[in-house]
């Protein structure tokens, strides 16, 4: 299980796609969590998994399933 810390961001592509910007200097693309995740600009620290074999649908970064959230 990971722990990651980061600003999440929305991107309006392939109909939009939430992203955490992880303190790291990866990007991941967000999968997983209640809509109180989903908040444009929202800092939090995510604890999830990595999924190091899959993509999100807006290949825009590491798939990051979340499990919960701060």
């Amino acid at each position: 299980m990971n722990r990651i810390k980061g600003k999440v961001r929305y991107q309006d592509i392939e109909g939009g796609i939430w992203l955490l910007e992880g303190e790291d200097g990866v990007q991941y693309q967000l999968h997983g969590g209640d809509r109180s995740l989903y908040q444009d600009g929202r800092k939090v620290t995510v604890q999830g998994q990595v999924a190091q074999d899959m993509m999100g649908i807006g290949m825009a970064g590491p798939l990051l399933e979340v499990k919960s959230y701060e």
